[in-house]
């Protein structure tokens, strides 16, 4: 089994603080650059800006196993410049408009602090005060030294934390993904031929994923990422059974999500490994939402595809929680099922 320890919470660190929203992944691309190459028998920067990895194994009639993990986060980009360090803002990703109120973002390439500016609740009418704020209302306040230019990206400025047996960051979609690709990297097993995508513009349209799956043209492919663990109480309550995942339970395999319908040999075969080398999983109850799997399935003449991920809650707001073993356990599920695989576990339906 594959442990997490002082380095590798330090590289979930440094990629969780990195700024990488979509279209502009630069800061994120560099650190997965220098930890790969090392490990790496070639090392690839497509059109795009994803980062393509080949690790070769050993012996004959070896399987291309492609491995995906997005780089990129939600997040927006300054639209025009009002003057006095004033700057409308429009989304990138999926982002709900009630997490962006008073919220500290870091903006461009400088990290230029700032705030999405709200009026205060006692300058609002009681009308107000209940009405849904959105984007085009709002501005972020860089102050009168502050400068952008139109076309830069912002995020929010949370920083990482480990806090007893959680994570707390933004972008944990999917940095702790992109964590585990470079792990598997260095511990790759000598049965397969690893092809590792850290794939861009994932939150805007699986760009990334569906470019490097076509360059890649492998046997198979696991999808890594985060994924909503909607298991809170009801507003009145009681427990949640509407949950699709939750924290604790280890890895989620998906079996049905928005944009795919996931390849039942590799469930089977997931859910087989987890249980003979005693890995807890959960399965992803099927619901809306989708991985680079989706882009992935579909490319060349087809590509049998499933996505394991980490569970967090709160996704795409200012910060997610995530807990440590459920890392753990889906490192080690996919470290497992990789010494398992051959080309006879998709030979048949």
């Amino acid at each position: 089994m594959l442990t997490l320890g002082a380095a590798q919470f330090k590289l979930l660190e440094k990629l969780c603080n990195a700024v990488g929203v979509s279209g502009d992944e630069g800061e994120v691309r560099k650190i997965v650059l220098d930890e790969v190459k090392p490990y790496a028998d070639e090392v690839k920067v497509d059109a795009l800006g994803s980062v393509l990895v080949t690790k070769r194994g050993t012996g004959r009639n070896r399987p291309r196993v492609m491995l995906d993990a997005h780089m990129d986060e939600i997040g927006f980009m300054i639209v025009a410049d009002d003057g006095d360090g004033l700057y409308r803002f429009e989304h990138v990703g999926g982002i709900d408009d009630r997490h962006l109120l008073g919220k500290q973002v870091i903006v461009g390439r400088d990290h230029t602090p700032g705030v999405i500016g709200a009026a205060p609740i006692h300058l609002l009418s009681p009308d107000s005060r209940t009405r849904k704020v959105g984007v085009d209302a709002l501005r972020i306040d860089l102050g009168p030294s502050g400068k952008a230019r139109v076309g830069d990206r912002a995020t929010f400025a949370t920083q990482f934390r480990r806090v007893g047996p959680s994570i707390l960051s933004k972008s944990i979609d999917d940095r702790i993904g992109v964590a585990i690709l470079i792990e598997l990297l260095k511990h790759a097993p000598a049965n397969v031929d690893l092809c590792l995508a850290f794939s861009v513009q994932e939150e805007i349209g699986l760009h990334g994923a569906k470019v490097a799956a076509h360059y890649f043209d492998p046997d198979l492919a696991f999808a890594i990422d985060s994924t909503p663990a909607h298991d809170l109480p009801m507003h009145d309550g009681s427990e949640s059974v509407a949950y699709n995942t939750k924290l604790g339970l280890g890895p989620a395999i998906y079996t049905v999500d928005g944009h795919t319908v996931h390849d039942p040999r590799l469930i089977r075969f997931l859910t087989e490994t987890a249980e003979a080398e005693g890995i807890p999983y959960q399965l992803r109850q099927p619901g809306g939402g989708g991985t680079d799997s989706g882009a992935i399935q579909t490319a060349r003449a087809g590509i049998p595809t499933v996505s394991i991920s980490v569970p967090h809650r709160y996704t795409h707001s200012p910060i997610s929680i995530s807990r440590v073993d459920d890392w753990k356990n889906t490192l080690n599920l996919i470290h497992a099922a990789l010494g398992r695989v051959t080309k006879s576990v998709i030979a048949s339906r």
